[in-house]
């Protein structure tokens, strides 16, 4: 049975080759590969990471994805994602 499920990703803007919308494109294939139903995809943008002065990252782009999904998929995504050099972090929220 499809869930609802709220993703967070945090894209790295430093030293990359591809823009942000490739970047972006390339999450939203991956999901939907997996069998993943994409609702609605917000840019949040760009924003500064409070512990900036210690951080070899000092900012990070945002976007927010809803989707409908089986459970199994978003092990798969993130297991697959988590290799990408391009993304710092996701993570996943059951709505």
């Amino acid at each position: 049975m499809k869930r609802k499920y709220e993703g967070i990703y945090i894209l790295k803007l430093q030293g990359q080759d591809e823009s942000i919308d490739e970047i972006i494109e390339k999450i939203s294939k991956e999901l939907e590969s997996k069998g993943a139903s994409l609702v609605q995809i917000d840019r949040l943008g760009r924003k500064e990471f409070i512990n900036a002065n210690h951080a070899k990252q000092k900012h990070g782009y945002y976007v927010q994805y809803h989707f409908e999904a089986e459970p199994a998929v978003i092990a798969d995504v993130e297991g697959h994602l988590k290799l990408s050099d391009q993304i710092m972090l996701q993570h996943y929220r059951r709505l």
